[in-house]
């Protein structure tokens, strides 16, 4: 079918994308449940 190797490859890699990105889609990992605290220094918000 390919007489080329390197366009072999490249489909194969192609299809392992596409094949990992439905697995992902599929089934996405879970969200972290913890609360971000994050301090913000309150200099930010003050006028100049």
């Amino acid at each position: 079918m390919f007489r080329n190797p390197i366009a072999l490859i490249l489909v194969v890699l192609l299809g392992l994308l596409v094949a990992g990105a439905l697995v992902i889609g599929a089934f996405p990992p879970s969200a972290d449940p913890r609360p971000v605290e994050r301090v913000l220094p309150n200099d930010r918000f003050q006028t100049r």
